[in-house]
């Protein structure tokens, strides 16, 4: 009896991968755009959205080119050093591509760029592992946002909860989360369950380069962070 094609197993090694020629193409465009544009920005994020963060590139679509990715493929587009750099001194800002980084490139002035980075925020719900920002605290009694078919749901997140005539109702007092301590995988669901919003997208310049300035914007970076090797 022949065997069944459902039952043959899938190597996972055999996944196409971004090779090389991936990393030459994001080489190429960064070295267009560091001809084309005036000036280029590393900028670091935290609580990173991929949705909001295409909605803020896409209202700048017209004035500025935003790369993100692997540090190590960006820092060789900008050149390591002053041997392998485009343009003088733009080396200095592959020294600070590093931990969750981006490039953005631009003819905005410098103040205009500062202001829409400065201004950018976006609330979402935490994800597991996020450090919550308020305690909060679900008081025992009927818990009337929820409807009864999430009954089980609820329970299965550690909640003490019981239906009581068709209504969800809470045994005692149930502290969702603690502020400063790490959501749980149950705390995160929950969170959303109740709308509550704890984490903030939010974009940081770190430096900036142009052929007049080399800036950076960050403190607690030292000089020898953008010494050319």
């Amino acid at each position: 009896m022949p065997k069944s094609k459902r039952n043959r197993p899938v190597t996972l090694s055999k996944t196409k991968k971004k090779g090389r020629e991936h990393k030459e193409n994001i080489v190429n465009s960064i070295r267009e755009a560091i001809e084309k544009y005036d000036s280029v920005y590393v900028f670091t994020f935290e609580n990173m959205r991929n949705l909001k963060f295409k909605e803020f590139r896409e209202k700048l679509k017209s004035s500025c080119r935003f790369f993100l990715g692997s540090n190590k493929v960006m820092q060789v587009a900008l050149g390591r050093s002053v041997a392998d750099e485009l343009r003088p001194g733009i080396h200095k800002i592959s020294k600070l591509v590093r931990g969750d980084s981006g490039l953005c490139f631009t003819n905005l002035p410098k103040e205009e760029v500062q202001r829409l980075f400065n201004e950018y925020e976006e609330y979402d719900f935490a994800r597991t592992g996020t450090l919550a920002t308020e305690k909060v605290e679900l008081n025992e009694g009927p818990l009337d946002q929820f409807t009864h078919e999430m009954e089980p749901f609820l329970r299965k997140q550690n909640m003490p909860v019981r239906l009581n005539k068709g209504v969800i109702e809470l045994l005692s007092d149930c502290v969702v989360c603690e502020e400063g301590r790490p959501l749980s995988p149950e705390s995160a669901r929950i969170l959303r369950l109740l709308g509550i919003k704890m984490a903030t997208f939010r974009l940081h310049l770190t430096c900036r380069w142009s052929s007049e300035e080399f800036e950076v914007y960050q403190e607690g970076l030292e000089d020898s962070d953008v010494e050319s090797s």
